[in-house]
């Protein structure tokens, strides 16, 4: 049986909404094919389920601080179990709230989607011919090319084992492996991280990374960069993870081993070959208004592209370019320039626009100003551990280029930032405006 749409949607993520809305409003008739659950990976294996147990963290950093306030709270106890019970019932009613919408906004179909043409989705005995098809099939966690890597759990099983770990180590430095280990190192786990990169956190500017590492040394968590790991091996409900580093052999046991690596585009099933969708390995190759360079019937947003930042805002942002380029026969790009990034540690990494290192290769003439806050009146008022901010500004027009920030709130002041980039508010103005005081917000006059 074949049924005929406008659009049909693969995936039904923060990306696969952003395009339905637009779509429709618009009047298109939808299709949404779904593998899984509703919502995709953020609100449900993901950014939601994670910030409850960033929550316990701060929580737990806040008790920690407490005496800088003459309060004396005595050592506290995390019922990790009933942890993971009270993410799990934050959440439970999310993928059935989110498919009662695409439900809404158009047909919903169960099952595994391929392309049997270049205008035509499978999901079982089923055809979905359609105009237009996008991909908004998401991410999924990178494979590990190392012996016994059928050891490694993912960030879905931190989110649901009730058992909270004495030692856990990280294979990879990336956002997941940060955040989850500052969450695990506050509760009482000793945490190691296993980077092959001379940065964990590749992506983010090396001074900020810094701050963040001084913190994690702080509270226990073992970095090491530059590593090689060679074997997980199992033994007595235990791993042992062999590894290289600086030329020398080492070893770490731990109860867990979790793949910290990163996400990759969840494309390799979908058969493109068949739809005459071109790419490299994940890489599907679009246009810069994302839809495919070899079938102009197909879009790609959210994680399932790989030249963007695997963000969920960005997701739902992508596809409502999607969407509008395909009613109103545009061809939009999207502009990430003044899109804020936050890595969820305790105390959070936030940035926005360019890193130093990036200026500085699209040779642009600016400024860098540099404060460690943690001298400041509003920081030491709040006792912070860490409050350190980066920003740069353009010469000439004293536009804001970039701005990084760890700790001092920065993962609500980079929107401040964010508004100056997009907007192309001066530093000028920015230093004029009148904000509430004694804030983080007021210290914004002193960061340019």
């Amino acid at each position: 049986m074949t049924g005929h749409y406008d659009i049909v949607i693969v995936g039904g993520g923060n990306a696969a909404f952003g395009a339905s809305s637009i779509a429709a409003e618009a009047g298109k008739k939808i299709a949404f094919v779904e593998e899984w659950d509703f919502g995709g990976t953020c609100p449900n294996r993901g950014c939601t389920p994670k910030k409850v147990l960033v929550a316990a963290a701060h929580a737990l950093h806040e008790i920690e601080i407490a005496k800088a306030h003459c309060i004396d709270v005595g050592k506290p106890t995390l019922d990790w179990a009933g942890l993971i019970d009270r993410e799990k019932a934050m959440i439970e009613s999310i993928p059935q709230r989110m498919a009662d919408l695409a439900g809404k906004r158009g047909d919903v179909f169960r099952g595994h989607a391929r392309f049997v043409g270049p205008n035509r989705i499978a999901v079982g005995e089923r055809r979905l011919e359609a105009e237009h098809i996008v991909i908004a099939t998401g991410s999924k966690p990178r494979p590990l090319p190392i012996p016994g890597a059928e050891h490694l759990i993912t960030s879905d099983d931190v989110l649901s084992e009730r058992r909270q770990p004495k030692e856990v180590v990280f294979i990879g430095g990336g956002v997941i492996a940060m955040e989850f280990s500052h969450v695990y190192a506050r509760a009482g786990t000793r945490v190691t991280i296993l980077e092959a990169l001379p940065q964990v956190l590749s992506g983010q500017d090396a001074d900020a990374v810094g701050k963040l590492l001084e913190e994690s040394a702080r509270i226990g968590i073992t970095v090491k960069t530059g590593v090689e790991v060679k074997q997980i091996a199992a033994s007595d409900e235990r791993f042992k993870v062999t590894y290289l580093h600086e030329g020398a052999e080492g070893e770490v046991s731990a109860d867990r081993v979790v793949n910290g690596a990163g996400r990759i585009a969840n494309v390799d099933s979908l058969d493109l070959e068949a739809g005459e969708v071109r790419r490299d390995g994940v890489r599907i190759e679009v246009e810069p208004c994302l839809r495919s360079v070899s079938n102009p019937s197909v879009w790609v947003c959210g994680d399932a592209l790989v030249s963007s930042a695997q963000l969920s805002p960005i997701a739902t942002y992508e596809g409502q370019i999607v969407a509008r380029n395909i009613v109103a026969g545009t061809e939009e790009a999207p502009d990430y320039r003044s899109v804020p990034s936050c890595v969820y540690t305790v105390p959070a990494l936030a940035s926005v626009g360019l890193t130093e290192a990036e200026a500085k290769a699209r040779g642009l003439k600016f400024s860098a100003s540099v404060n460690d806050m943690t001298g400041w009146l509003s920081a030491r008022t709040y006792a912070e551990t860490v409050a350190w901010a980066k920003v740069l500004v353009e010469e000439g027009s004293r536009h804001i280029l970039g701005a990084q920030i760890v700790g001092h709130g920065g993962e609500e002041l980079i929107h401040l930032f964010a508004l100056a980039i997009r907007h192309e508010i001066t530093a000028a103005e920015l230093k004029s405006a009148v904000f509430g005081f004694p804030t983080f917000s007021s210290d914004v006059k002193n960061l340019i």
